[in-house]
C-alpha cells in the first residue's frame, strides 16, 4: 500500500511495524503480512502521522461502514475488522489520546455492531445523536413528524424490490444498494417527492443510501463537537462516504484527513481500503506510544545552557537550540521545542551528510561558549558577553553562532512567538531575516545566506544551505532590535571577550582538590542562573520539565526562591566569590523596600526583578516533554507560607561574615527584621520546603531553619556588629526545645516530617546539617539511618515517600543525595560518603550539567535543567569531603 497525498493505494508486500502490547495484544502480530513495503516509504504521509503522534491531545475519528467495517449488502452484518477495531481500542488507552467514531447509523445500532468499550466515543445519526437515550427525548412534534415520513416512505419498500428503509430517532436512511440499477432514477424519485410532501427535511446521499434528516446536522458540525469537548489540539478523521466530505472540510491546520477508496475529496491523503484503515493506525499507535514514553527525546542532563545573565539558551548535543526566553529569562519562549517538539519553534545547524558518526560537544576555555563537532563542521555557540555588563536593565540579548568546516551546512531557523500561540512571520531582508510581527524586535543577521520561507500552519521557517568551503558563517539571533548593520566589534573579538567573561571569574574560584572541574562547571552553571541586572539567582532555567515521565509534576522554576538563591550564592561563597551574594542580598533588600510588607510577610518567591509573579497558568498548546503535561507558566508557591526561607538567608549573612566581607548597616537591620520575622510566625504552620499543596503543618525542617536563622543571628550580633540581643538567646531555646519535643518521634526512631505525623522526609537532615544536633548526637545517627532505610533507592534519595495530594511519582531528588552525603560526612563514614559523592557526579550529561531529580531504574534526569539546587549540593559535598580528608590526614 502506498499512502500518497494525490493517488490512490498501490502495491503489496509484507514489512513488520515496531511491536507494542496493549492490553495484551501485540500490533506486530496483527499486523503481520498486511503492512505493505511502500507504507513507509511515504515520507509525506509519514511526515504528517509524527506530527500527529506529537501533538499534545490528539483526537482520532472516523466513520464506521467503509471506513473500520467492509460495505456488505446487509447493513446488519457490517462487523468491524478485527485489526481496526484493536488500534482503536488501543489508542484510546493511550493518555491525551481520543478515540470517536462517527457514523449515519443509529447509535444504537453503531454501539451493537462495533462493541467498542466506553473510552471510544460513539456519534449516531451524523451527528444528531450523542447520547443513547436520544430517541426518549425526542420533540412529540419531531416524533409525529417522523411517523408521517415513515410512513410515506414504506411504500416505497414494496415498489421497489431490494429498497430497506433504516428507521433511525430523527431520521430514515434508504438504502438501495440491492435494487436494480435500471430503476436507481426512478427510487430517487419517489425519495424527493416524500421529502417534498413532509417538508423541511435535510437529504445527505452517500454510496446507495439517501438519508431524510428531520434534524440540520452532518458529520462536520459533529467532529467539531466532539473536538471541543475533548479539547483535542490535532485531529486525525478518516471516511471514505460522501457524507465524510463534511468533517474533512472542518479540518486545519495540523489535523490530517484521509479518504478511503475511491471517488472526489477535498482529504489531502487516501488510502484504498477498509483493509488498510487498521494498518495506518496502528503505525500511528506505535509512533503516539513511542513518544508519550520519550522515545527519540535528548535526555534531559544532555542538554547544555548558553546564558548572558538576561537570559538562557538550552542546546541539545546535536547543537539544536530547543529553548529561550525573550527579553528575559522568564519571558515567553521564542524556541520551545523542549516542551512542545519541532511545531513550538527551534534553530538548528548541522552538516547535510549525517552518515558520520554523533557529534561532540564541550564548552571552550572554562566557559559558556558551547563547541559542538561533527567530522566535516563545528558550530560556535554563545550568547554574547562581550559589553562586560550583564548588570544592564537594557541590555540586548544576541545569540551568535559560528559555522566552520568544509562541506554543506543546513540552518533552519523557526522562531514561534509566546510559546508557538502568536503567529510567527518571517521577512527576508538584506542581510538577514527579521520576525516581523514580534513585540520585541528580533532579527537574524546572516550575511550571504541565502534563505527559503515556508509555511507550517499559521507560522514560517526558513531554512537555507551554505557551503562552508567559501569560509565561515557567522549568524547572530538579535533579540532587542530591528538592525542589521555589522557590529563594530568583529565576531571574534566578541568571542574571546564572551570567554575571558566566564573563564577569568571561574579563574579566580578558590577550587577544591576534590572532582576539581565539575565543582567549577557548577559554580559556573551557578553564575550562568544568576540574573544580572538584579542580582537575583534562579533555582532553573527552565519550566516544566518532568519530575515523573508521563505525569503532572511540572513546574516552573524561572524565578528566584529566596531559600535556593541563597544557598547557591553561599556555595559560591565557599569558593571564594562572594559578589554573587553581596548583589542577592541586594536584590532582598530591595524586594522589602519596593514591596512594603513586613519581613514575616515574606513570599518564598519572586520574579527576577523582585516583583510578585504572575497567576499560574498553563499552555495548552505545548505537548510537554515525553508528552507530560500540564506546560505551566508562574508557580502558584509565591502566595504559600514557607518559614524555613529565613534560615538560608542568615546562614548566607552569617558566611559573609566569617570572611569579613562588607556588610553594613543595612544588613545589620536585614538580620534584624528576619529575626522578628522569625519571633512573629515561628510556631505557625507552613507548607515547607517542598510546597506540599495542600493544609498546612508544622513541618520540623521549617522549625529547624527558624532557630538556624535566630542561632546565626546571635552571632553575626556579635562577631561582626558587636552587638547584644539576649532576647535572642531564648527565643533560640524555645525553638530548639520545640523542635526536640514534638519533631523526634521515640517510635519510628527519627525526626519526623511534621509534628502531627510519623511520615518521614530527607530534609530532617537539617537537624544535623545546620547544627540544632551535634554530629555525635545520637537522635542525628538515627534519623540518618532511618532515612536510608525509607527513601534511599540505590545511589538516590527520595524527598519523601508519603500522600502529597497529587498523582504519581517522582524521581530522587539530588539535593537530598547530596544532603545524605554531607550527613556521612559528619559521622566520620567517609569512605561511603567518597563513593556515593562518586556516583552523584556521573549524574551530570556530558557538559557536566545537572537536572534536579534522577529516576533510580534508568539513571535519566528528571526534572528543570540545569537546577541550581543540584549543582550547590556537588559544590557543597566536594568541599567538604575535602576539608574532612584534610583533616584526617594533618
Amino acid at each position: 500500500m502506498k499512502l500518497s497525498p494525490t493517488g490512490h493505494a498501490t502495491a503489496r508486500g509484507a514489512v513488520a511495524l515496531s511491536s507494542m502490547v496493549t492490553r495484551g495484544t501485540t500490533f506486530a502480530a496483527i499486523t503481520s503480512g498486511l503492512v505493505p513495503a511502500d507504507f513507509l516509504k511515504n515520507s509525506e504521509l509519514t511526515d504528517r502521522l509524527d506530527r500527529l503522534a506529537q501533538t499534545p491531545n490528539l483526537l482520532v475519528a472516523c466513520d464506521y461502514d467503509g471506513t473500520i467495517a467492509p460495505i456488505v449488502s446487509d447493513p446488519m452484518k457490517a462487523l468491524p475488522i478485527r485489526e481496526t477495531s484493536v488500534a482503536l481500542r488501543n489508542l484510546a488507552a493511550l493518555p491525551q489520546t481520543h478515540v470517536a467514531v462517527i457514523s449515519g447509523r443509529s447509535l444504537r445500532d453503531l454501539a451493537a455492531l462495533s462493541r467498542l468499550p466506553v473510552e471510544i466515543h460513539l456519534v449516531g445519526s451524523h451527528g444528531t445523536e450523542f447520547d443513547i437515550d436520544f430517541a426518549l427525548d425526542l420533540d412529540p412534534v419531531l416524533r409525529e413528524r417522523r411517523a408521517r415520513l415513515i410512513a410515506g416512505l414504506e411504500p416505497l419498500v414494496d415498489r421497489h424490490p431490494g429498497l430497506s428503509l433504516e428507521k433511525k430517532p430523527a431520521s430514515v436512511a434508504v438504502h438501495y444498494r440491492n435494487v436494480d440499477p435500471e430503476t436507481v432514477d426512478a427510487v430517487l424519485a419517489d425519495l424527493e417527492a416524500v421529502s417534498a410532501e413532509i417538508g423541511d427535511l435535510s437529504t445527505h446521499h452517500g454510496k446507495k443510501v439517501c438519508e431524510l434528516l428531520l434534524i440540520a446536522t452532518d458529520k462536520g458540525r459533529a467532529l467539531t463537537t466532539v473536538r471541543a469537548n475533548v479539547g483535542a489540539t490535532a485531529v486525525l478523521f478518516l471516511g471514505d462516504d460522501v457524507t465524510d466530505e463534511d468533517a474533512f472540510a472542518t479540518l486545519t491546520g495540523p489535523d490530517v484527513g484521509i479518504k478511503v477508496g475511491d471517488g472526489p475529496t477535498c482529504a489531502p491523503c487516501r488510502i484504498a481500503s477498509p483493509d488498510e484503515v487498521g494498518v495506518l493506525l496502528a503505525a500511528l499507535c506505535v509512533r503516539r506510544a513511542e513518544w508519550l514514553a520519550g522515545a527519540g527525546l535528548t535526555a534531559i542532563e544532555d542538554h547544555s545552557i548558553l546564558s548572558d545573565q538576561r537570559t538562557a539558551a538550552i542546546v541539545t548535543p546535536d547543537a539544536r537550540i530547543t529553548w529561550l526566553c525573550v527579553p528575559r529569562i522568564d519571558s515567553s519562549a521564542i524556541f520551545a521545542e523542549l516542551l512542545g517538539g519541532p511545531v513550538a519553534g527551534y534553530f538548528s545547524v548541522g552538516p547535510a551528510d549525517t552518515s558520520g558518526p554523533p557529534p561532540t560537544q564541550t564548552y571552550v576555555d572554562n566557559s559558556l561558549v558551547l563547541r559542538t563537532s561533527w567530522d566535516s563542521m563545528a558550530v560556535v555557540d554563545y550568547l554574547d558577553c562581550s559589553d562586560g555588563r550583564p548588570d544592564r536593565l537594557a541590555g540586548r540579548t544576541d545569540l551568535v553562532r559560528v559555522i566552520e568546516g568544509r562541506g554543506t551546512a543546513i540552518i533552519e531557523f523557526a522562531p514561534r512567538l509566546d510559546f508557538g500561540r502568536f503567529p510567527t512571520q518571517l521577512q527576508i531582508r538584506d542581510g538577514g531575516l527579521e520576525v516581523v510581527n514580534a513585540a520585541d524586535l528580533v532579527v537574524l543577521r546572516a550575511p550571504g545566506v541565502e534563505w527559503t520561507v515556508t509555511d507550517h500552519g499559521m507560522h514560517q521557517t526558513a531554512t537555507a544551505e551554505v557551503d562552508l568551503r567559501a569560509g565561515p558563517v557567522t549568524l547572530e539571533l538579535r533579540c532587542g532590535t530591528a538592525s542589521l548593520r555589522p557590529e563594530r566589534a568583529e565576531e571574534s573579538r566578541r568571542r574571546e571577550h564572551t570567554t575571558a567573561f566566564w573563564r577569568d571569574w571561574a579563574d579566580r574560584l578558590q577550587l577544591p582538590p576534590v572532582q576539581t572541574d565539575m565543582v567549577r562547571r557548577s559554580a559556573l552553571t551557578l553564575k550562568a542562573l544568576s540574573y544580572g541586572p538584579s542580582g537575583a539567582i534562579l533555582a532553573a532555567a527552565t519550566t516544566s520539565l518532568p519530575e515523573f515521565i508521563g505525569g503532572v509534576r511540572q513546574w516552573d522554576y524561572r524565578y528566584c526562591w529566596i531559600r535556593d538563591a541563597s544557598l547557591s550564592a553561599g556555595a559560591l561563597v565557599r569558593l571564594g566569590s562572594i559578589e554573587e551574594a553581596m548583589d542577592l542580598l541586594d536584590w532582598l533588600l530591595r524586594v522589602l523596600d519596593t514591596t512594603g510588607c513586613g519581613p514575616e510577610r515574606l513570599s518564598p518567591l519572586y520574579t527576577v526583578d523582585g516583583r510578585s509573579l504572575p497567576p499560574e497558568a498553563t499552555i495548552e498548546e505545548l505537548s510537554g516533554y515525553a508528552g507530560s503535561r500540564p506546560v505551566r507558566v508562574g508557580n502558584a508557591a509565591d502566595h504559600q507560607v514557607q518559614l524555613d526561607v529565613f534560615g538560608p538567608v542568615l546562614e548566607l549573612i552569617h558566611q559573609l561574615g566569617e570572611i569579613g566581607a562588607p556588610l553594613s548597616s543595612r544588613h545589620w537591620r536585614l538580620v534584624e527584621d528576619l529575626v522578628s520575622g522569625v519571633e512573629q510566625r515561628w510556631q505557625e504552620p507552613d507548607q515547607g520546603i517542598w510546597e506540599i499543596r495542600s493544609a498546612p503543618r508544622h513541618h520540623t525542617h521549617s522549625k529547624v531553619m527558624c532557630w538556624v536563622t535566630v542561632d546565626r543571628a546571635i552571632d553575626i550580633a556579635d562577631t561582626v556588629f558587636g552587638r547584644e540581643r539576649p532576647e535572642w538567646l531564648v527565643l533560640r531555646d524555645q525553638i530548639e526545645a520545640d523542635v526536640l519535643a514534638h519533631g523526634w518521634n521515640e517510635e519510628i526512631g527519627s525526626f519526623i516530617t511534621a509534628y502531627d505525623g510519623t511520615d518521614l522526609d530527607a530534609s530532617v537532615l537539617a537537624v544535623g546539617l545546620f547544627g540544632l544536633l551535634e554530629p555525635d548526637d545520637p537522635r542525628f545517627a538515627a534519623t540518618v539511618a532511618a532515612v536510608e532505610t525509607w527513601l534511599r533507592d540505590g545511589d538516590t534519595v527520595y524527598r519523601y515517600r508519603h500522600e502529597d495530594g497529587l498523582p504519581g511519582a517522582e524521581g530522587g531528588f539530588n539535593l537530598m543525595t547530596s544532603w545524605l552525603i554531607d550527613a556521612k560526612i559528619l559521622l566520620g563514614d567517609l569512605d561511603e560518603a567518597e563513593a556515593l559523592f562518586e556516583r552523584y557526579v556521573e549524574l551530570a550529561g556530558p557538559t557536566g550539567l545537572l537536572a534536579e531529580e534522577v529516576d533510580p531504574r534508568t539513571g535519566r534526569g528528571l526534572g528543570n535543567h540545569p537546577q541550581a539546587y543540584s549543582h550547590l549540593g556537588l559544590i557543597t559535598n566536594a568541599c567538604r569531603l575535602a576539608q574532612a580528608r584534610a583533616a584526617t590526614t594533618g
